[in-house]
Order: structure tokens, then C-alpha cells, then sequence
């Protein structure tokens, strides 16, 4: 019965609107009794065009084939009746609901050039769509199946694609109503029928007019409304409606004409809302409001999501990616950041509350005053800043980033096993390790001479120490900052243990590797030499901050959390698919670091200071989960940016952090948020690095996400980020939605504390180049070079 063509076609993308579709395959049903030069020239016509084929011999198989395949496009022979009527089997296939979007061809036999030709109604009466004349040509077969395809079948996918559209309107919480140029109704949705108390069927087809009205309108409303839609103009304002029960509701409502064939206004579309000031509506308001509460509750999870495109939102402070002399100065770039803090995009509900009280302080009473400071001390210590997120743009870069990165996927990579005794020197080749920090190589030595500027290039140092950068920019920062004293560890102590944590990491991996531990390293120092931050904390904060972002993602599988759940390794299941690696991370460091004495850095410290010293490590690597990452920032911006803000504008103070700095001293709640934001972004600060660099880690990370795509298809396992297919994603589109979904209020919050200029700069510059990339359609990390001019 079946047979299937031997070439597959590509998915199709369909624009109707502003909606982007993609179109699978078409598939094709020959029904034909016989197989002749007929039935072989359309078999041979979709094998050509790439179509999905098969072909049935009786009206049972065919229907029967239909039911299970949902064919696109249906040819039947209508040639001989002597083996089955194919109006008969025509009628059958109309008679199931599938087929309201199917094509359906009569193939016809040839006419004589005496003979007249037949109607085609008889036909089109029994369900065809159009006749074919019997020609066995593959050429004519293939001409006519195509047309097909890009007239009937185009259209009625588009048509399918409503349903969507309308089930959205159907579920809107906004009264919708639809009507023709001449104010028939067309279509309201529930909201607009539990508004209005009627039911749809009672109100489809009628006048406008026929409608009763409410007495309260002024009398010329109903005139200037007209006035202006009829003008092609969207009118918005109140109205006074009646309900079916006859009161008079008040309504926000907005009515836009739509535009169609021949340019002319083809419908009305209004939508309503309850004007909830006035007091008629109040009670109406609350029985809509727990009618849609009852309706949607089930699904106010997965409704949650809200952001916004950060770069469209900040054009004041976003201006900086020009590169024109008029481009603002450093010092003014900080101070737009700090100025963007009090109307951040990261609103989260206890973000309102702490803006209300701070608004009612101002005019209360001391005493009132007081009690609110007390208020708001209480509201920052507690876990209430998770942001409530909502769709975002319906960019699929974005979609499958937030996916990718925020969520822990679905359950089970296969876990690993760890040999504590590696040869260390094994996976290395000649360069041997340096007893002391002064037996570093001259070309080691020279390069770490430079460790101090934000411009350092790891790189280059990953390439000299033959991928072994962690042990000799560790031993170089660790000694800078102290550590060894601190510990109270010998140097070789130190050595020792970061190689056992490098050998940790996995040198296969393109980017989560000793390298990026190492860059994250190098930017967790270089914000600790930042003035604020070390005025803010304690040497202990600084030694945990080195060590944390030392062994942040040690033993990295090169998967994300969500493919470890959804492969259900042994990873995610010992830690409940909740901050898998994390935890992985964090359990394996200290298990690494205490198995042996010799590179047991924490074998000379009290207990106290090591309980203390491991919960703030251990807090500080689980700050990089992603899946929190906008309630750190909220809790960051209103407990540290916030409140400093305000001080350093009641103090009048120029560039006195004194008194700033010590009031977070004084809290060891701020502390860690300062400790937890900085290696955030330390681990994220790729697109703040110098063009060049953040290629590079472009670069690696797509490579990474593209492997574990790649594995995900293979193993049959959900695939969490789609967009990054090695054959088709654009690593520019990629880079833009990161850095507007992620990292832009993020730096924005830490420059605003910390004075970051340098990196300010950097980020807008990579911005723009991705940017200029995008626009230009390039999908790669830089322009062919026919394109550099």
C-alpha cells in the first residue's frame, strides 16, 4: 500500500504578519488502482520536489492512510470508474475533520479537440479542488504539485496557523471584539462575554446598532468615535457600556481599524477593560477579576515570565555604543548607570513594596519614618526578590537561552567517576611545574607581569603553559592577595592544590575548562582590587572570592544542568536536579582539597574559620546557578545600590565611599550579596572583555552548546537549546539576546557600585560589533573577509 519518496525536503518558513512559521515537508497521497504512467509520473514528481509520498490502491487503504498521515495534497484517479468511484472516496475523505485543510486533485481524462470540454462543477460539488489533465509528463506533474503547493496549500497552512491567534484571543484577559467595516460583529471572546453578560451566539452577526446603549456617553461620543476610525485613526478613551442585564459599565476602550484588500479598513478590533475608579464597576470588577483568578490559576506559572528588551528600554545609557566624539565620557557613563538603578527593569514584587514605603517616608512623620526603615531592613534580609518574568519577544535565541540556562530540564549524561590518585603529569607535556613562584619560565613570568590590567589576555597564557594557566596565574594572585598567610599553608601546599584542581577541569571542553576558571580568576581579583569592593569586605571575603572562583566549575562535563537531568545522570539524581553542577562542583573541590595532606590547604586554620571560610565559598559558587539569577541581582540593586544611592545624595559627599562602605561592613547580609554579584560577574564577563577575547569566548561557548546539541539528537534526548545548531544559528543573535536578557542590568547594577568604565566601554563596543554583524545577516563570530573593508 505505501511507498515513500526517496528525498526529503527541508522545513519551510511562512510569514503571515508579523508571525513566522515553519512549514514540515509536504506529504502526498496518490490514489490510484493501478499502477500506470500516471501514477508513476506524479510518484516521480514528488521525488523531484521532495515531498513526503504514498500511494493507495483502495478507497479502505486510502482513507485509512489519510486518517494516519494528514496529507497535504491528495491526487485521485478520475479517469476509470471500473475499480473504484473517486467522488465516492472523494466525499469520504471530506467527511473528516482533517481534510478542511487538504487539497484535493481529480486527475481527468484527456479531451479530444472535438470534444467539449466538461464542467468542473460536478467536481468541485463532491469535494475536488481542482482537475488535473491526464498527463503522465513528470515536468507537467511536477509543475502542478508545486503550484499547489505555494497557492492552496500555503494559504490553508496560514489558516491553520489562526487557530493559534484565536486561541490566544480566547484566552486574553482583555474583552476583544472584532467587527466588519459596517460594525457587524464578527467575533468577542469570553472576557468580552462575562464583561458584557452575553453569550457569544446572541451578539455574532449583529449590528453594532442593534445593541442597547447607555444613556450616561456625552452625545456627540459615538460621532467623534466614528470621525476618527473611519479615517483609518486609533481612537482610545472611556466609554459607558450596557451589560445584557442593563447596567451601565465604564470601559477603557481602544478601537483599531485594521487594513485589508485594496487598502481599504476590513475590520474594527476593540478592546475593553473596566474602568475600575468608578464605583458601579467595583463589584463587577472583583466577580471578573475571581472568575479569570479561578480560570487561570492552575496556569499562573507558566505564565510568570516577564522581561523586557533591555537595550530598547535604555537608550539613555545605551547611546554609549556610538563611537562618535559626542559619545558620552567615562565619568558620565558611570553615573547614567548609577541613575538607571532607580528605574531598573527588574521588577519584582517586593521591589514595588520597598518602592512604596520609600515614596510614603518622605512626607510621614519622624516616627513613621523610622518604623518603615525598620520595615524595609526586615523586607531586604528576607528571600523575596525573584523577579515574575513573562515571554520575551518571542525570540527563540533568548527563549532557548533562558531555557537553556535557567531551568533544570526535564530528569537523567552518564555520572562520573573520579580517580583521586590521577598522574598529574600524565594528560602534560614537557613544561614542568614550578617549585616556587620564582621558578616560573622568563615567558610565564612576563606575561603575568600584566595580570593586574582588565585587558590581561588569557589566551595568550593558556597557550604558553600548554593549557595550564589556573596553577600559575593562581600562584601569581594568590600570593598578591595573600592567601598562603592567611591559610597558614606553605607555597607548596598551594601548588599542590591547584594542581589537583586543574587537573580537574576538563582540557576537552572548548570552554568550561582551567582556562575560563582561570579568566573567571583573573576578573574576581581584578574586581577585588576595585576601592568599593575592597573597602566592603574582610580578608576572609577576599581569600573565599580567590578560591571559589578557583574551583567554580571544576569537573565541568561540558553540559548544561538541563541535559544532565534530561539524560537523568547520576549527578542529577544524588542532587534532586537542583543545582546539579553547582553542588558538584562545590562537594568536589573540598573532597579533592581534604583527601590528601598535601594539598590540604585548609589543614592549618581552626575550625571556626574553616566553617566559616566553606560557607562562604560554597555560597558563592552556587551563586553562578543561573536559574537565581535575577533574584541576586534585585536583592543587589535594592539593598546595596539603593540605599547608597540615596545616602551619597543626602551626604553631598564627592568621592567619599567611607561612610558607605562601612554601614555594609556593618551588615554581613551585604557582604555576601557584594560576594555573590562579583562572581557572577566574573564568571559572565565575557562580552565586557576586549573585542578580540570575547570572540573568542563567543566562540568557544558555541561550540560547546552546538556539542551538546549534537549529543542530544544522537542519545533521542529533549534538545534544550534549538537555536544552536552548528548548521543553522546565528552566534551574533545569540550574543545579543545574552547580553540584553543577562548581562546588561547585571554590569549596570556592579559598575554602579564598583566603577567599572573600562568595562562599560568594552561591552558597548561588543555590542555594536554583534550588532553589526546581525544587521549585515552574518551568522558567524566576524565578516568574511571580502566583507572587512
Amino acid at each position: 500500500m505505501n511507498g515513500t519518496g526517496r528525498k526529503q525536503a527541508s522545513t519551510t518558513e511562512v510569514q503571515i504578519g508579523p508571525m513566522r512559521l515553519t512549514q514540515d515537508p509536504i506529504q502526498v497521497l496518490l490514489i490510484f488502482a493501478k499502477e500506470d504512467n500516471q501514477s508513476d509520473g506524479f510518484w516521480w514528481a514528488c521525488d523531484r520536489a521532495g515531498y513526503r509520498c504514498n500511494i493507495a490502491r483502495t478507497p479502505e487503504s486510502a482513507l485509512e492512510c489519510f486518517l494516519d498521515k494528514h496529507q497535504e495534497i491528495i491526487v485521485i484517479d478520475h479517469r476509470n470508474s471500473r475499480y473504484f468511484d473517486a467522488e465516492d472516496i472523494c466525499r469520504s475523505i471530506r467527511a473528516t475533520k482533517p481534510s478542511e485543510h487538504t487539497v484535493i486533485l481529480a486527475v481527468v481524462p484527456r479531451t479530444s479537440a472535438d470534444q467539449e470540454e466538461t464542467s468542473v462543477l460536478p467536481l468541485l460539488n463532491a469535494g475536488f479542488d481542482r482537475q488535473f489533465m491526464e498527463n503522465s509528463s513528470i515536468t507537467a506533474c511536477y509543475n502542478e504539485l508545486v503550484q499547489i503547493e505555494h497557492g492552496e496549500v500555503r494559504s490553508q497552512f496560514k489558516l491553520r496557523a489562526c487557530n493559534a491567534v484565536f486561541t490566544a484571543l480566547d484566552h486574553c484577559q482583555e474583552a476583544i471584539e472584532i467587527t466588519s467595516e459596517d460594525h457587524v460583529i464578527q467575533y468577542v471572546n469570553p472576557a468580552f462575554e462575562r464583561m458584557m453578560g452575553y453569550h457569544k451566539g446572541e451578539l455574532i452577526g449583529k449590528e453594532l446598532t442593534e445593541l442597547p446603549k447607555s444613556d450616561k456617553n456625552c452625545a456627540d461620543l459615538l460621532d467623534t468615535i466614528n470621525t476618527f476610525i473611519k479615517k483609518g485613526k486609533e481612537w482610545q478613551g472611556v466609554y459607558y457600556a450596557r451589560r445584557k442585564s442593563g447596567d451601565s459599565i465604564q470601559q477603557h476602550v481602544k478601537i483599531t481599524p485594521v487594513i485589508g484588500q485594496g487598502g481599504k479598513i476590513r475590520h474594527f478590533v476593540s478592546l475593553k477593560r473596566l474602568h475600575c475608579t468608578n464605583e458601579n464597576n467595583k463589584q463587577l470588577y472583583k466577580s471578573h477579576r475571581d472568575e479569570k483568578y479561578t480560570e487561570d490559576n492552575s496556569q499562573s506559572e507558566s505564565h510568570s515570565f516577564k522581561c523586557k528588551n533591555r537595550r530598547k528600554d535604555s537608550t539613555d545609557v545605551k547611546s554609549i555604543t556610538s563611537q562618535t566624539s559626542d559619545a558620552p565620557s567615562l565619568q558620565t557613563r558611570r553615573y547614567s548607570s548609577m541613575a538607571r538603578i532607580h528605574s531598573m527593569t527588574i521588577e519584582a514584587p517586593i521591589t514595588k513594596v520597598i518602592n512604596i514605603i520609600n515614596a510614603a517616608q518622605e512626607n510621614s512623620p519622624i516616627t513613621v519614618a523610622e518604623a518603615l526603615d525598620r520595615v524595609l531592613e526586615i523586607l531586604r534580609t528576607t528571600e523575596l526578590y525573584s523577579p515574575q518574568l513573562g515571554t520575551k519577544d518571542e525570540d527563540p535565541h533568548t527563549s532557548d537561552l533562558v531555557g537553556g540556562l535557567m531551568t533544570d530540564g526535564l530528569r537523567r549524561l552518564s555520572g562520573n567517576e573520579y580517580v583521586f590518585s590521577k598522574n598529574m603529569n600524565l594528560s602534560h607535556s614537557h613544561l614542568s611545574v614550578p617549585n616556587t613562584i620564582n621558578d616560573v619560565p622568563p615567558c610565564i613570568t612576563q606575561l603575568l607581569d600584566n595580570e593586574e590590567s582588565w585587558d590581561f589576555n588569557i589566551f595568550e597564557l593558556e597557550a604558553v603553559t600548554n593549557k595550564r594557566p589556573l596553577v600559575y596565574l593562581g600562584l601569581k594572585v594568590f600570593a598578591r592577595f595573600g592567601v598562603s598567610e592567611f591559610l597558614n599553608c606553605s607555597e607548596a601546599t598551594l601548588r599542590a592544590w591547584l594542581q589537583v584542581i586543574e587537573a580537574n577541569y576538563h582540557s576537552s571542553n572548548s570552554y568550561h575548562n582551567s582556562t575560563h576558571a582561570a579568566d573567571v580568576l583573573h576578573a574576581t581579583a581584578f574586581f577585588l582590587g576595585k576601592e568599593r569592593v575592597k573597602g566592603s569586605l574582610d580578608h576572609l571575603d577576599e581569600v573565599a572570592a580567590l578560591i571559589a572562583a578557583t574551583i567554580h566549575d571544576v569537573d565541568h562535563p561540558g553540559r548544561t544542568n538541563s541535559f544532565l537531568c534530561n539524560a537523568g545522570s547520576e549527578l542529577a539524581v544524588l542532587y534532586n536536579d537542583t543545582a546539579v553542577l553547582e553542588s558538584h562542583h562545590t562537594a568536589l573541590a573540598f573532597q579533592l582539597t581534604t583527601k590528601e595532606s598535601k594539598c590540604n590547604i585548609f589543614k592549618n586554620i581552626d575550625r571556626n574559620h574553616y566553617r566559616t571560610l566553606r560557607q562562604a565559598i560554597i555560597d558563592m559558587v552556587l551563586a553562578t546557578e543561573m536559574t537565581k539569577h535575577f533574584e541576586h541581582v534585585n536583592k543587589f540593586v535594592n539593598s546595596i545600590n539603593k540605599p547608597m544611592a540615596s545616602e551619597e545624595t543626602s551626604l553631598h559627599s564627592e568621592g567619599s565611599d567611607c561612610e558607605c562602605t562601612a554601614n555594609i561592613k556593618n551588615f554581613p547580609d551585604n557582604q555576601t550579596l557584594i560576594k555573590r554579584m562579583m562572581i557572577k560577574c566574573a564568571d559572565v564577563a565575557n562580552p565586557c572583555r576586549p573585542l578580540e577575547l570575547c570572540i573568542e569566548w563567543a566562540g568557544r561557548i558555541s561550540e560547546e552548546y552546538f556539542a551538546q546539541t549534537d549529543e542530544e539528537k544522537r542519545q533521542g534526548l529533549p534538545v534544550v537549546m534549538p537555536v544552536f545548531d552548528r548548521n543553522t544559528c546565528s552566534i551574533p543573535k545569540s550574543q545579543i539576546s545574552f547580553i540584553d536578557y543577562f548581562i546588561t542590568d547585571m554590569f549596570d547594577a556592579w559598575d554602579a557600585f564598583a566603577h567599572l568604565p573600562v568595562l562599560m566601554q568594552h561591552l558597548a563596543n561588543n555590542y555594536k560589533h554583534w550588532k553589526t554583524l546581525d544587521e549585515l545577516k552574518c551568522k558567524s563570530l566576524r565578516l568574511p573577509p571580502e566583507n572587512n573593508n
